[in-house]
């Protein structure tokens, strides 16, 4: 039997993937939450085999909660199943730990066969995301580096890199033991430096020059 939490802000969200899992002879719902931080307790205290983790959460972000659940077990296997599907969501979410990358169009079966297989310790894409981690893969190989990367100081690579993966300027704050303020002062520069103008770009940014190695 393998055992499933479901992690969506959206109660009735929950609910409908509820039943559909329920419905299976060998799957069982074992826990659900509203939100990253309580996504990372139950995941802890539960240990279920999968989790089905919504990127947009509150009080702490999906990515962020997928890497501190894998960090903490490495045997727990994450799906995310969110209704985005740019770039920037699909590696951070990867590059975070999660085994598969799913979105909330598709198909029931393709949920549930993304559940058995990851509960395997496969991986399950969808296309769109297989075609996206190929280009990054030949884009490496070919060593394409922005020019700009060399217009950023060290720390300010190094706020970049957390940024990227999903901490809020404060969170990056702590890690780095400076204040909140300093953390947006080298963000204003790393956007400057880099001629973006949201966040989203700056994530596709960091993925395609090595910012999001998990590792």
């Amino acid at each position: 039997m393998i055992s499933v939490l479901i992690v969506d802000d959206h109660e009735i969200v929950r609910a409908g993937i509820k039943m559909m899992i329920d419905e299976q002879p060998d799957m069982k719902v074992i826990g659900e939450a509203g939100d990253g931080q309580e996504a990372v307790q139950k995941a802890q205290d539960l240990m279920p085999d999968v989790v089905i983790m919504d990127l947009n959460l509150p009080k702490k972000s999906g990515i962020v909660a997928i890497r501190e659940i894998t960090e903490e077990n490495d045997e727990i296997k994450i799906i995310a199943l969110t209704m985005h599907d740019g770039r920037e969501y699909i590696f951070g979410a990867l590059q975070a730990g999660a085994s598969s990358y799913l979105l909330k169009s598709h198909r029931v079966n393709d949920l549930l066969e993304a559940v058995r297989t990851v509960s395997k310790g496969e991986a399950y894409l969808y296309p769109n995301a297989t075609k996206f981690l190929l280009e990054d893969y030949i884009w490496k190989s070919a060593g394409v580096r922005a020019h700009t990367l060399m217009n950023l100081s060290g720390r300010e690579q190094e706020v970049l890199s957390y940024l990227a993966k999903g901490y809020t300027n404060r969170e990056v704050a702590e890690r780095l033991f400076v204040s909140i303020k300093t953390i947006e002062s080298h963000r204003s520069k790393i956007m400057e430096k880099l001629n973006l103008k949201t966040r989203p770009a700056l994530v596709e940014y960091a993925a395609k020059n090595g910012f999001l190695d998990f590792s």
